[in-house]
């Protein structure tokens, strides 16, 4: 027999079904509750429609209707009410929080930029969608700008993407896990072919120095003139610690999970690199931070070096073609070996038995080097005249 609203009133402790899964449950305690027992996809759910003190009878008639016309059109109730509670942060808080908390496992700064490159390529887009919003679409549309003008770190932003919308999924911000493989269907092959990075020629470069000496130090410039006098990848500039350095005996030590060969590389400071260092240091903001960093936290992005270059007017040549601009002149206008210039760019012997029984790092030829380096790269830049005498010589 259907319920009346006496028998809810006056009803014993235990279940009284009103008909079509509507219960009446009736505890020790008094307490009354609603529930609808129903088949959804082929089990049986129970959803609470609240206290019959609160409810009444009409009601919970009306709201079981409800509920059954909504598994009808194929709705879980349930998933509904529980999205309609959740509280979905933007995909930049997600990735914030993600970020804070996976980089405790990380064993070296290598991915201080794993934040950065978010900050740089992917916020400025996406970052005030709510988080279970993102899918394929918009990553393609994110990684689209640069996925031909910087492939390598376009490859590790869709794997970073991928880390932060599994997390969103764990925190259960996101329902369903996030399938990104679709991505690289949307975007333009990456060429596998080796290109030569451009670089500036040798004759040219101290013409650049005298710009960035002149203009106003910024942790750019500062990091790209760092980079210029040592001949380093720009990463090796970008992720450098206090730590590192011995400014006293003019050493910088990069440790070998730092280096592209991954083997410790010490590298003698020339006189110009050493001021420019006790000058950043001065201004520190840590003692063991990161040295081109206005935070000591975060380094500058792998694009701030090049962006000088572009605002400088200088177009094709890229900050890793100053290592071939400095190999040039190492080969054309100095007396050092082929050795000690490949050693100065931590270059890895292509012959295994000449690297087994070659033990020597070159250290002291290498100061040498690095010591005329600066001074052709601190040289006044060549004039037209003397450029024209100079094109005269020759012909």
């Amino acid at each position: 027999m259907p319920l009346t609203a006496l028998k809810v009133k006056i009803a014993k402790p235990g279940r009284h079904v009103d008909g079509r899964g509507l219960c009446l449950y009736v505890k020790e305690s008094g307490a009354r509750t609603w529930v609808l027992r129903m088949q959804h996809n082929g089990r049986r759910r129970d959803y609470g429609l609240g206290s019959a003190l609160d409810v009444s009878l009409a009601e919970a008639r009306e709201a079981a209707t409800a509920l059954r016309r909504q598994v009808r059109l194929g709705v879980d109730p349930v998933a509904e009410r529980r999205r309609s509670r959740r509280v979905v942060p933007s995909f930049e808080r997600a990735t914030r929080e993600c970020y804070e908390a996976l980089k405790e496992g990380w064993k070296n700064r290598r991915y201080a930029n794993w934040i950065s490159s978010f900050e740089n390529h992917v916020f400025p887009m996406i970052g005030s969608k709510p988080v279970d919003q993102v899918d394929s679409a918009l990553v393609v549309e994110v990684l689209t700008p640069i996925w031909l003008e910087i492939p390598e770190t376009a490859r590790r932003i869709l794997q970073r993407i991928g880390s932060v919308l599994d997390f969103a999924h764990i925190k259960g911000w996101c329902e369903e896990e996030a399938s990104l493989r679709s991505v690289r269907k949307g975007l333009p092959r990456q060429t596998a072919k080796t290109e030569h990075l451009k670089a500036m020629p040798y004759a040219e470069v101290p013409a650049l120095m005298a710009r960035l000496v002149a203009a106003s130090p910024t942790t750019g410039r500062d990091a790209l003139r760092f980079t210029i006098y040592n001949a380093v990848r720009s990463n090796e500039t970008r992720l450098a610690v206090w730590t590192e350095f011995d400014l006293d005996q003019g050493i910088w030590t990069i440790p070998g999970e730092r280096m592209k060969a991954r083997e410790t590389h010490v590298v003698p400071l020339s006189a110009p690199t050493i001021a420019l260092l006790r000058r950043r240091w001065q201004e520190r903001v840590s003692d063991d931070g990161l040295v081109f960093s206005n935070d000591g936290e975060r380094p500058i992005s792998d694009m701030t070096m090049t962006k000088l270059l572009r605002d400088a007017g200088i177009k094709g040549a890229t900050v890793h073609g100053f290592r071939s601009a400095f190999t040039d002149w190492a080969a054309e206008k100095t007396d050092f070996p082929k050795e000690v210039a490949d050693k100065a760019l931590a270059h890895k012997l292509g012959n295994q038995v000449e690297a087994a029984y070659r033990r020597t790092d070159f250290f002291d030829k290498r100061r040498e080097l690095m010591a005329v380096w600066a001074k052709h790269v601190d040289s006044p830049p060549a004039t037209n005249d003397t450029k024209t005498a100079a094109k005269g010589a020759a012909d």
